[in-house]
């Protein structure tokens, strides 16, 4: 991949990931300007008039420290998903972000649930489960230094601050390791590794020896034709 065509997917990458977190800090720029709390339109779990939640919840956020924690891990994580699963990561992330909501929707407790940490659960552990399943390391790694940035991701998945939703991340992290399952055989594939019998093998391959591409001995005979042409 050349650089242009590297500056062209990672544009492209970019774009819901960058939309989305300025969604979040609109949003938190709102309740600032205009002293207001958004935070009833978060899920309220197994209210059916609330089940709006699971589409704005996410972009809501209860202080600038808390939008914070969340900007950085969510915009590289989702960034790494639309670079490097390209033919999948729309529909992957709209699982994520509805999927992780709805399951938080029945089995959190009974409270406005904000943030997008959930999602951020679930784009770390897709990306690390796939990356193992791949035998790409480098998308466990990068996953592994997010993590370790994001502070308390591991933390964040047993009940032990009371303010925190342990539930949306369990729910981002079950819908994560569902998802790399099911699309195991999508997105980056594992490395050839060539054994030393494929190192020693001298045969040629097909599209050399095939006739259509062997040159002519004696380069007068030959005549240029549209074939033989680089587009």
């Amino acid at each position: 991949m050349d650089a242009i065509e590297f500056n062209k997917k990672l544009r492209l990458s970019i774009f819901i990931p960058l939309l989305l977190t300025l969604t979040m800090w609109f949003v938190k720029v709102y309740e600032w300007l205009f002293d207001d709390s958004l935070v009833s339109f978060g899920i309220m779990p197994r209210k059916v008039e609330h089940l709006y939640g699971i589409l704005f919840s996410p972009i809501i956020h209860s202080d600038w420290s808390h939008l914070w924690a969340n900007t950085i891990p969510f915009f590289v994580l989702s960034t790494s998903l639309f670079f490097f699963y390209r033919t999948i990561a729309t529909k992957t992330f709209l699982i994520m972000y509805i999927g992780s909501g709805f399951l938080l929707w029945c089995i959190g407790r009974e409270s406005y649930h904000i943030g997008m940490s959930g999602i951020i659960y679930a784009l770390a552990t897709f990306l690390m489960v796939s990356g193992l399943i791949k035998k790409n390391y480098r998308l466990t790694a990068l996953a592994l230094i997010v993590v370790f940035l994001y502070g308390s991701l591991f933390w964040g998945l047993f009940p032990i601050e009371k303010q925190v939703s342990w539930e949306g991340h369990i729910s981002g992290a079950l819908i994560g390791l569902v998802l790399a399952v099911i699309f195991k055989n999508k997105g980056p594939q594992p490395p050839v590794i060539l054994s030393e019998d494929d190192e020693d093998d001298e045969t040629i391959p097909e599209e050399i020896w095939n006739a259509e591409n062997i040159q002519k001995e004696n380069p007068e005979d030959t005549t240029p034709t549209n074939q033989d042409a680089t587009f």
